[in-house]
């Protein structure tokens, strides 16, 4: 019994796997692409499966096809959506540029399980066309690059965003935890003047809350899709109010807003909202670096460094020192933005890879953007739980604050720049306090100097 069937497509015959729903054009993508193991994700399908199902629905209103024939494919469409035919979608992430054959594989796997529920056979294209049918009123110049700008708010909406919220939630809690700790605060890693410990986590939420403010300016702009330009952008082959509708049911079974392009010409021409995009994940995970690595410095220790707060203990850290905890999971969450930055560069470079009408590096940069998004996603969520959630404060910052050098600062309005450096420069070379050299060297009576060395007061100077 043979393995493989013949399919057909412009070129002719072609042997596929006797149990695929995909037909000759992804075959001959699979030969020509046996590159690497990427395939699009998950969210990706979804859009595309989405697009061709609410394509389906507005050309059976239309009438531009058959009723009956509609419905087999949206029926198929759902389950592309729901996950049923993933493993059907096999062509290499390094493909043909505009990511037809991607396309195309969406196509045949809608018509060829499309023409089982209407009880015919595999590759039966006069009852079920790929092109004809569940392509109809698009080119793979349109639908791709609108599934990457679908398949990215999914991703963004679903997991991204609520995983910052959720980190932002937690840090303002840590911060409303932590605001009666006074501490020593650090400029260039050197002693500063104090801060409440509270006051350096509400700094971080604040990173989180700017975070989201960029993420939702994304949103934003990757909700302006290209559907509707069909081929160069002209719209050639598609009717002036298919796009509108389509993404009319998109937006509603989605439940967040998508809009045709007012240009086509420039949506499938360039990746400009793609490159924006990702600009704004990259700034993001140029943020949560600097947060992730304050946290290891403040934790860092548990003798010998600051150890300013305590990190929940999650695994041995070392195979040859008993006893030994590292801050695994901030080291976590820096890689993957480590990650995030290379993917950024690389839809850079795609973004820059337009001639004319289209762009020629399309699967890319759409599978580094969903990889930068879900990837934060998974970071973020993990390094709330896991280490945010469980963090305390020692006592080691506190201890510290009456030995701080900088608490000279609140003593120069009372007698100069220069007589305040002199006591600080006095009590870092006698290894006594600001305080004791203050007493000795000013006038100053011990109530004042209570006054103006109180750190709590330093931490909300009296600005009026």
């Amino acid at each position: 019994m043979t393995n493989t069937r013949v399919e057909r497509d412009s070129m002719g015959g072609m042997d596929v796997p006797i149990s695929a729903y995909y037909g000759a054009s992804t075959q001959r993508a699979v030969l020509n692409f046996p590159i690497s193991d990427l395939k699009f994700q998950r969210c990706f399908i979804r859009a595309l499966g989405l697009i061709k199902l609410c394509a389906a629905e507005v050309n059976k209103e239309f009438a531009d096809v058959d009723g009956k024939l509609a419905d087999a494919i949206i029926s198929a469409c759902e389950e592309v959506v729901a996950g049923k035919l993933d493993g059907e979608f096999v062509v290499d992430i390094f493909q043909t540029g505009s990511g037809t054959s991607t396309n195309m594989n969406a196509n045949e796997v809608i018509a060829n399980r499309a023409i089982e529920i209407l009880g015919g056979k595999r590759g039966d294209r006069n009852l079920v066309h790929p092109n004809d049918h569940v392509n109809n009123g698009m080119s793979s110049n349109d639908a791709i690059p609108t599934a990457i700008h679908i398949a990215a708010l999914i991703a963004i909406n679903e997991q991204l965003k609520p995983a910052l919220l959720k980190l932002e939630s937690s840090l303002r809690l840590k911060s409303s935890e932590f605001m009666p700790v006074i501490k020593t605060g650090r400029t260039h890693l050197q002693d500063a003047t104090p801060i409440r410990l509270g006051q350096e986590f509400e700094g971080y939420a604040g990173q989180i809350e700017r975070a989201l403010l960029r993420l939702e300016y994304a949103q934003t702009r990757l909700s302006e899709v290209a559907l509707g330009g069909t081929a160069v952008g002209t719209g050639i082959n598609t009717r002036q109010k298919f796009a509108q509708k389509v993404l009319t049911r998109i937006s509603k079974r989605l439940g967040f807003p998508l809009r045709e392009t007012s240009n086509h010409f420039q949506a499938q021409g360039t990746l400009d909202e793609i490159v924006d995009a990702s600009g704004v994940l990259k700034t993001i995970a140029v943020s949560l670096i600097k947060l992730a690595n304050d946290i290891r410095w403040l934790g860092c220790g548990p003798r010998a460094g600051f150890a300013e707060i305590a990190l929940p203990e999650v695994q041995p850290g070392s195979s040859i020192m008993p006893a030994k905890v590292n801050p695994v999971i901030a080291e976590s969450l820096i890689m993957v933005s480590a990650q995030v930055i290379g993917n950024d560069a690389t839809i850079a470079i795609a973004g820059a890879s337009g001639n004319f009408e289209l762009n020629v590096m399309m699967p890319v940069a759409a599978y580094n953007l969903i990889q930068s998004i879900e990837l934060l996603a998974a970071a973020v969520s993990n390094f709330t739980v896991k280490c945010i959630d469980g963090l305390t404060a020692t006592d080691n910052g506190p201890k510290l604050v009456e030995r701080g050098l900088a608490l000279c600062t609140a003593l120069v309005p009372a007698v100069g720049y220069d007589i305040a450096a002199a006591i600080a420069h006095e009590a870092y070379t006698s290894g006594k306090t600001v305080r004791e050299i203050a007493r000795e060297k000013t006038k100053l009576s011990e109530e004042e100097l209570t006054t103006l060395l109180d750190p709590m007061r330093m931490t909300a100077p009296d600005k009026s």
